[in-house]
């Protein structure tokens, strides 16, 4: 297997033939002149060849050290130039943030905020990954996401923007025609609607007041990997489902469903930013992470991205 260049050296001997001085060489790179020295015998080792002819008083190249200085020179310009943008982006916001978002809240209560985080960072870009499933942030390359669960352990860096209620609902017609279940032990005999990537594994949770503690696993006719999707057949009647605060908050404050199992809640998920371990980030990422945070940093915000999606 071939080795790679030795790219410190021939940076090392641009330099020098830049300066035409070892120690001219050493002092801006903040090296010994003696390591300026070893990487310059290093790369004339490596080549079969000698770079320069040096005396006490003078430094020439050589014609191998001519052919060599045209092309180190640009390598140096080339590295030097990359170096200065990556720090330019780590310092000054710039470049694309790939970000995934849940669907229906990506739509609902992201979207409809990224113009005024665009018109703030002109020299950010945003590809916005609308799905349920959950991504693999490194495996597919995302800079982060956002979560809406309890999280497990995991080596990822979690930021807890804003909590998000659930509630169990079903339509007034549906309630009138079954009865009205007042306890999670009762939706055994109820068509349950399910969604495909709930973190339980279709497992719904329940807590009451006396700290009693109910699971319950229901089933029904309409499973679904969208949680906006079970809104008609809730609303025509058909079924109960458990579902965000985000997904069902306008048709319970409508009427046209109604939350059930007074005095019994579920666990409560939350939005979470989640970004890749290691760091530090880039300043893009921080910056719509900075931005997402104060957004919905209460829970009246994800009200207000709700209303401003109608």
């Amino acid at each position: 297997m071939a080795k790679l260049p030795d790219f410190e050296a021939l940076a090392i001997f641009a330099k020098v033939v830049e300066l035409r001085s070892f120690a001219a060489a050493a002092g801006e790179l903040a090296l010994s002149k003696a390591t300026v020295s070893k990487a310059v015998s290093r790369l004339e080792e490596r080549l079969g060849a000698r770079l320069f002819n040096r005396t006490s008083r003078r430094l020439a190249l050589t014609d191998a050290g001519q052919k060599l200085s045209a092309r180190a020179q640009r390598l140096l310009a080339d590295g030097e130039a990359v170096e200065n943008e990556a720090l330019a982006q780590s310092v000054s916001p710039r470049g694309l943030v790939r970000l995934a978002v849940p669907m229906t809240f990506g739509v609902k209560a992201v979207a409809p905020i990224l113009p005024q985080f665009l018109k703030a960072y002109p020299d950010v870009s945003i590809d916005l990954h609308l799905s349920d499933a959950m991504v693999d942030l490194i495996g597919e390359g995302f800079d982060a996401a956002l979560r809406i669960a309890r999280l497990p352990d995991s080596s990822l860096i979690a930021r807890r923007l804003c909590a998000v209620p659930r509630h169990t609902v079903a339509a007034p017609s549906y309630l009138k025609r079954y009865g009205r279940p007042t306890h999670p032990m009762h939706l055994a005999q109820h068509k349950c609607f399910g969604y495909a990537y709930l973190s339980t594994a279709d497992v719904w949770h329940y807590s009451n007041a006396k700290d009693e503690q109910v699971s319950v696993r229901p089933a029904g006719p309409l499973r679904v990997n969208n949680g906006e999707a079970l809104l008609p057949a809730i609303i025509a009647g058909l079924g109960i489902a458990d579902l965000p605060d985000f997904i069902a908050g306008e048709t319970i404050r409508s009427g046209e469903v109604e939350a059930i199992l007074d005095g019994w809640s579920q666990p409560e998920g939350a939005v979470h930013l989640i970004t890749p371990p290691g760091g530090p980030r880039p300043a893009r990422v921080e910056a719509l992470g900075d931005f997402l945070a104060a957004h919905f940093g209460s829970a009246n915000r994800l009200k207000t991205a709700r209303r401003a999606s109608r």
